[in-house]
């Protein structure tokens, strides 16, 4: 782990999963220019580290490493973030795998694993992460924001068990916002779209990329920050009335009623 101690810092603790790259570091350095601590929780190590914390404005944060495949490894990171922020205050799960498996293109082991993966990081990795978190927030109330994904809704033909472990997380997020609100602890959602990402660099690229913009009548992805935006509203002070809340922020390519 790698901790940036150069001056006091103040503002919220604030715990982000998966934000080394993509809509996660976005998260992060949208809640460290606003004077934030941030704990990056992701599979990172030695240098990397060091380069996630030199590029988030302020100080105070930290980078833990976990597998959230890895439940033991999950509590030690969640325990250690706490610890080295002081307290945690905005848990944002944004950690997710996004890998094309379609049901009749796949072997019945690859199908399988392709599930038992994906489950494991978005569905279930959110809940230990959050079990973790929740810990270290009764005593004092706070924010959770998960980011799930349009595909919860409209559905994800080639990529099935994204959808499956999104609508999950949105079901965890309602249950949760019912659950938690006696600590004072709000839960949300943000629902993106595609978004311009590492992840999805090949899914853009076109002629199938072209269809996917096309899906908005803006004719465009999402750009990282615009999701950031949404966390950070979900995680005000303002925000706890928008607690069970599911955010759509997808340019108006699925409308829901």
């Amino acid at each position: 782990m790698v901790e940036n101690t150069s001056e006091p810092a103040g503002g919220r603790a604030v715990l982000v999963t998966g934000a080394a790259r993509g809509i996660g570091w976005a998260v992060a350095r949208r809640f460290a220019a606003a004077g934030d601590r941030v704990a990056i929780l992701d599979k990172v190590r030695g240098g990397a580290a060091e380069d996630l914390v030199a590029g988030l404005d302020g100080s105070g944060h930290t980078v833990v490493e976990a597998d959230l495949l890895d439940s033991a490894a999950v509590l030690a990171a969640v325990d250690s973030a706490a610890g080295q922020l002081g307290s945690l205050d905005v848990l944002v799960n944004n950690a997710g795998i996004f890998v094309a498996h379609p049901i009749t293109e796949v072997s019945y082991a690859a199908w399988q694993e392709h599930w038992r993966s994906t489950l494991g990081v978005n569905l279930v990795g959110a809940a230990n992460v959050t079990w973790c978190a929740v810990r270290h927030m009764k005593e004092h109330g706070g924010r959770i924001v998960n980011v799930s994904s349009r595909g919860a809704f409209r559905g994800e033909p080639d990529v099935p068990a994204y959808g499956a472990s999104k609508a999950g997380l949105n079901a965890l997020t309602q249950s949760l916002a019912i659950a938690l609100a006696p600590y004072r602890i709000a839960v949300s959602a943000v629902a993106p779209g595609f978004v311009a990402t590492d992840m999805t660099t090949d899914w853009l690229a076109p002629p199938g990329g072209d269809e996917i913009r096309a899906q908005s009548p803006f004719g465009r992805v999402a750009e990282p920050d615009e999701i950031a935006a949404g966390v950070f509203y979900l995680a005000s002070a303002q925000a706890e009335w928008a607690s069970g809340t599911i955010l759509d922020l997808n340019g108006a390519s699925y409308l829901r009623a």
